[in-house]
């Protein structure tokens, strides 16, 4: 059996991971130049099952350090207002935190050039006469397998082909994303799981991501000659920015937190000198769209995973969780097939009727839990009309 994923995501490179290990000839195709191209994002929390789906998928060898480079999140969730007064809180059970840059880089050990390749762009798939698929990109070269993955994120060439009625929706809201090196004086800020700060037409999140060791020198103990990041404790903090009231970003390498200071005059200084202290290269404007599942396409050799199929709002924290837990699903269905326990066709159908069924359910509940966040004139039908008419009940929030 060979399997060609698209896309070099967390969730893309985890089934990599599980295939190889098994013995299933893999390759996995990345537009990206390089694992640094772009933004990747922070920290992201990590549910039981989404470390399951690691341990799973990873070389045995591998799993002590994802346990080191972990952060755990304990004590109280609270809200302040602008000037760090009270107004709630909460206890939250204990969240297990991963960076994401981090992360990805354990995911890429042990994938060589063969099985892994950067700045190849997939500009269509051929089902060929024989069953098997055939993806081409656009510098002429192809690739042939049994099974086509498209894990290639919310702008899906592969779900653009598969299934065109599904598209991603808007739903107005925008959030600046930033990244501040901790310190005692910031720590403070966040003395538990999380603080949200409440304003008039605002939310601004803080969360801390503590390592449980160094992730560099973890991996110099653990797993001498993987390189990873060199990426210290830091105070993660995004604000999120109603439907109809975002600005255009100031320019400069540092726009994303002007746009910032621009909302928080009068706020308190230690909240206004965390984001003046952010690192501006890891600070964005960022939109927060979905991908709602529609009607199944045909069974065929290609399928769908993560983000190209179920983008969720991060404000529900289980985007990463929900696409491991593909990962898992498809690794576990696929060594079935290739044990000849079951068809190729067969595990491919068992994994989409499932992952369709909790992928929805996952993208609802991220829906669900952004509605808090916004201002109450804002909890209309906006969000729920940019999400395709899903209506929410017992929305929960993570800050």
């Amino acid at each position: 059996m060979r399997v060609i994923v698209i896309g070099a995501g967390l969730g893309g490179l985890c089934l990599a991971q599980g295939l190889r290990r098994a013995g299933i000839d893999v390759a996995v195709y990345e537009r990206d130049a390089g694992v640094t191209a772009r933004f990747q994002g922070f920290r992201i929390g990590l549910a039981e099952q989404g470390l399951a789906a690691l341990r799973g998928c990873l070389p045995e060898e591998l799993h002590p350090l994802v346990e080191a480079t972990l952060g755990d999140l304990t004590g109280p969730a609270r809200a302040v207002d602008p000037w760090l007064r009270p107004l709630s809180e909460h206890p939250m059970a204990g969240v297990i935190a991963a960076d994401r840059h981090v992360l990805r880089h354990i995911l890429l050990a042990g994938l060589d050039d063969d099985a892994l390749r950067f700045g190849k762009e997939l500009t269509t798939y051929h089902v060929r006469s024989d069953g098997r698929v055939e993806a081409r990109f656009a510098d002429g070269t192809s690739d042939t397998a049994d099974l086509l993955v498209g894990a290639d994120g919310i702008n899906s060439a592969v779900r653009a082909r598969l299934a065109p009625a599904v598209r991603p929706h808007d739903t107005g809201v925008r959030f600046v994303i930033g990244r501040t090196p901790l310190t005692d004086r910031f720590a403070g800020l966040v003395p538990g799981f999380g603080t949200r700060v409440v304003a008039q037409d605002v939310s601004m999140l803080l969360g801390l991501m503590r390592f449980r060791r160094s992730p560099r020198e973890a991996a110099a103990e653990l797993v001498p000659g993987l390189s990873l990041p060199g990426t210290a404790d830091y105070l993660r903090w995004a604000m999120l920015l109603p439907p109809g009231r975002t600005p255009e970003p100031a320019p400069g390498r540092d726009g994303a937190q002007q746009t910032v200071l621009a909302r928080t005059e009068g706020w308190h200084p230690e909240l206004r000198a965390v984001v003046e202290a952010a690192d501006p290269d890891n600070s964005t404007l960022l939109s927060i769209r979905v991908v709602r599942p529609g009607p199944r396409w045909p069974l065929g050799p290609v399928t769908l995973l993560g983000d190209a199929i179920h983008a969720t709002s991060p404000s529900g924290g289980n985007g990463a969780n929900t696409a491991l837990r593909d990962a898992d699903l498809l690794r576990t269905l696929l060594l079935d097939a290739h044990a000849g326990r079951r068809t190729l066709p067969d595990a491919v159908d068992a994994y989409e009727r499932r992952m369709l069924r909790y992928g929805a359910e996952a993208v609802e509940h991220s829906l669900a839990a952004l509605v808090p966040f916004l201002p109450p004139t804002d909890r209309t039908a906006a969000v729920v009309a940019a999400a395709g008419g899903v209506r929410h009940t017992s929305p929960q929030s993570q800050p």
